[in-house]
């Protein structure tokens, strides 16, 4: 018998999975000390996308919004994700930035934090781990599960190991983001993890596309697995996590314990689900084993982008050939883990080949910077033919001539006009016209009003798709005029 902890995700990866990061303060706030008592080891609020979407598709300040919910969860410990060597979009962020964003978040209360890098480049881990140590705050280091010729049981123990052994490292976070782990490969890589990992706690997420990962997490725990990354039921399974609901009756029937105060589950999920039916996105998701999932590894956070790029082109019925095309551009490019911001580089690449009908005709910029290796080592060698046509693009002699820079943070506070270093995290991550339309909103909404009717459904729909929305109602009848 073990005693199992629970992180909670409803607030950071399912609605990053099921609402893509549009989860407003005032969506979460009633909630918030519901989930603030059940007892999670951790609660998981945000990240950079997160912060962005909140500016550009919300209007809302994300540091306002992180304030609220902070506050209303004075018991928890909460968590915020980061990726080693990116802030800002898809790109490569200066370490300054990424470490001032570190400290940022810590003073506005976040004092957990998992790190990842999806090449490994555990130097750029281990120093924004230390910059989370002057505050105290936990660290997990993350292992990016993919599957791939080169992934072995032997590459994620090594890479274990190494973060194992930084001291500011507490916990060792399994990430599989396509939910493609299953119980015979479960049966050798937690052992060979377990053995690098000196003692420290194993963390699993795993998102629920294939829906096995319910079972992986019980598999998990027989081989060493302590700590499961769970959501509430409306913002589970599907893209998103298992829910914490089902993983709690599942452990406490193979005898295991737990601290989550359970008469809370139902209260929260009541309003999420009424959230979530309000403003018209999805909740109580489920899923069917999909074959195809095994080749392209699109992670649960992508998906729902994924489709809106594809309905955008007007060809959502060609997704299957996206898919099968993003198993072939990943394959071409060295078997990069698919997470951010290689799922992205790898899905836009995909959809552009098909798109366009000829195969890397058009090559954005972070593709040939990941070519140019600005970053790091790719864990495989990209196919000759496809490097070629990368560093032949139209644009590869620009992108080349400027290799990430690493100004101080006094140059970067100095470029942004920043007055402070809120200022700056937020002017790095979005143009000055955005934060403009977001300070123009005023102070953060603290409630959110349920919606019922479907016109006005209709409009917030139109309202979440439009840059800069105009849309005009009509006493009479209802009409609707979108303008952008």
């Amino acid at each position: 018998m073990a005693k199992i902890e629970f992180l909670d995700t409803t607030m950071r990866d399912g609605q990053q999975s099921l609402w893509g990061m549009r989860m407003q303060a005032g969506m979460a706030l009633p909630a918030a000390p519901l989930l603030d008592r059940t007892g999670f080891k951790v609660v998981d609020l945000t990240g950079s996308h997160h912060f962005e979407v909140l500016i550009r598709r919300c209007r809302e300040n994300p540091w306002a919004m992180m304030d609220a919910l902070v506050a209303a969860m004075p018991n928890s410990r909460l968590r915020s994700g980061m990726r080693s060597n990116a802030a800002v979009s898809f790109g490569v962020t200066p370490d300054a930035l990424m470490d001032a964003w570190m400290r940022q978040l810590n003073r506005h209360g976040a004092r957990s934090f998992w790190i990842y890098d999806v090449l490994f480049n555990i130097d750029k881990v281990h120093r924004l781990a230390k910059v989370a140590k002057e505050f105290n705050s936990e660290v997990a280091g993350a292992i990016m599960f993919a599957l791939s010729p080169v992934h072995s049981d032997e590459f994620f123990a090594d890479k274990a190991g190494k973060l194992a052994a930084l001291p500011e490292i507490d916990t060792i976070l399994l990430y599989d983001t396509a939910g493609v782990l299953e119980k015979d490969r479960l049966s050798t890589l937690l052992p060979a993890i377990i053995a690098k990992s000196r003692g420290k706690p194993i963390e699993f997420h795993a998102n629920n596309l294939l829906n096995m990962s319910a079972k992986a997490y019980c598999d998990a725990i027989d081989y060493g697995v302590t700590i499961l990354h769970t959501a509430s039921r409306p913002m589970a399974n599907g893209p998103s996590v298992p829910s914490t609901e089902v993983m709690v009756k599942n452990i406490e029937l193979m005898g295991h314990t737990h601290s989550l105060d359970k008469s809370l589950f139902q209260p929260v999920a009541d309003h999420f689900r009424a959230v979530g039916q309000g403003a018209d996105l999805l909740v109580d998701q489920f899923a069917e084993y999909d074959a195809l999932s095994i080749r392209h590894q699109v992670p649960g956070g992508m998906m729902g982008t994924f489709r809106a790029q594809i309905a955008q082109h007007g060809m959502l019925d060609r997704l299957p050939d996206v898919l099968e095309e993003t198993a072939r551009v990943r394959r071409e490019l060295g078997y990069p883990g698919m997470a951010t911001p290689f799922s992205q580089l790898v899905g836009i690449q995909a959809v552009l080949n098909i798109v366009t009908g000829k195969r890397y005709s058009v090559i954005p910029d972070e593709v040939i910077q990941y070519a140019a290796k600005f970053y790091g080592e790719p864990v495989a060698p990209i196919d000759a033919d496809i490097l070629d046509r990368i560093m032949s693009a139209p644009r590869a002699k620009d992108v080349l001539a400027r290799p990430p820079e690493q100004p101080t943070i006094e140059e970067l506070r100095r470029r942004y006009g920043a007055k402070d270093d809120d200022d700056l995290i937020l002017r790095a991550l979005v143009p000055e016209a955005d934060l403009a339309l977001m300070r123009a909103e005023g102070a953060i909404k603290l409630d959110f009003p349920l919606i019922s009717t479907p016109e006005l459904k209709q409009i917030q729909r139109l309202m979440r798709v439009a840059t800069a929305p105009l849309v005009q109602v009509s006493s009479a009848q209802l009409s609707l005029r979108l303008e952008r």
